[in-house]
């Protein structure tokens, strides 16, 4: 037992390495070849970075589900959403105020919303089938195709000139900062799930916290990189993304490979998570930014349902 205890110690530490360095080739490289194809930060953060750092979630749901364990890759899901917009959003504001704008509340944050609404609704039957995955999946290509029209456009009404453009190192150190950013995570995923199982801990607890706050590291060391950089649309855009990719995207092609069987243990999260998309869309609508009470509340808000979670 103290050799896989310091094992799992290694893995954690790795994964940080990991997770910090590919964060780093992230944004940059990002924000670089965002400005060479003029496309606005936002919509990169929207896509390219918001898909690219849910990689974890989608391997994750995908395998669970494949091996049966659907409580697994819908909590998984459900957490990391919660998690995004709860402790790295909060977090983010605590460092430092995240403006937001027009944009981003009533276009981004509203269709997020209406999206977690709708799967609210596809899961109180307590199963999703592929018709349900292939509205899902459709809306996330009708949405990416919305983002790229209005790329350009973007482009020029949010960012400021640019200290460099793309070369060609920044698409391998881009597609490198993804793989560094997806094993941390796993590692973390692992080394974590290992003790909570230890410790007789349930899927479903493990589902909705532990595992999804490991995948959801990815966004967390990313947003942090890009605050630290004045990224403020890639952050946001970032998170934003990574939650309506994770539900569109994630949950639908999963639903597509294999109908979900969804716990009644799921629709208090998923209650749950309607009303955080709400409040979060108030706060960033107040003043136009996140203040750092804001994300102290935010915190506060999902470590009180961490608690419940596993207290429950």
């Amino acid at each position: 037992m103290g050799s896989e205890i310091t094992i799992n110690v290694a893995m954690l530490v790795l994964s940080a390495v990991l997770l910090w360095q590919g964060a780093n080739w992230i944004v940059d490289s990002a924000a670089a070849i965002a400005r060479k194809f003029h496309m606005s930060e936002l919509v990169i953060g929207l896509t390219v970075v918001a898909f690219g750092t849910s990689a974890p979630e989608f391997l994750v749901s995908v395998t669970a589900t494949l091996k049966g364990m659907g409580d697994i890759s819908l909590s998984n899901i459900v957490g990391s959403n919660i998690f995004n917009l709860g402790l790295i959003l909060g977090l983010m504001a605590l460092i430092k105020p995240v403006l937001t704008h027009k944009t981003l509340v009533y276009r981004d944050g509203l269709l997020l919303w209406c999206i977690t609404i709708l799967v609210l609704l596809l899961s109180l039957h307590l199963f999703m089938g592929r018709i349900a995955g292939i509205i899902l999946v459709s809306i996330l290509f009708g949405y990416i195709g919305l983002l790229i029209f209005l790329g350009r456009k973007q482009f020029m009404e949010y960012d400021l000139p640019t200290q460099r453009a793309a070369t060609w190192k920044d698409y391998p150190l881009l597609v490198a900062g993804f793989i560094f950013v997806s094993l941390g995570g796993q590692f973390m995923v692992d080394s974590a799930t290992f003790l909570a199982e230890f410790m007789g801990v349930s899927r479903w607890v493990i589902g909705v916290t532990i595992v999804a706050a490991g995948t959801s590291l990815p966004e967390l060391i990313t947003c942090l990189a890009a605050s630290m950089r004045g990224k403020n649309d890639m952050l946001l855009g970032n998170l934003l993304g990574s939650d309506f990719f994770n539900f569109a995207g994630v949950l639908g092609m999963t639903c597509i490979l294999r109908p979900l069987e969804i716990s009644p243990s799921a629709l208090p999260s998923m209650y749950a998570l309607v009303i955080m998309v709400f409040v979060v869309l108030i706060f960033m609508r107040t003043g136009w930014k996140v203040t750092r009470l804001e994300g102290a509340l935010l915190i506060i808000i999902n470590l009180g349902r961490w608690m419940r979670d596993f207290m429950g």
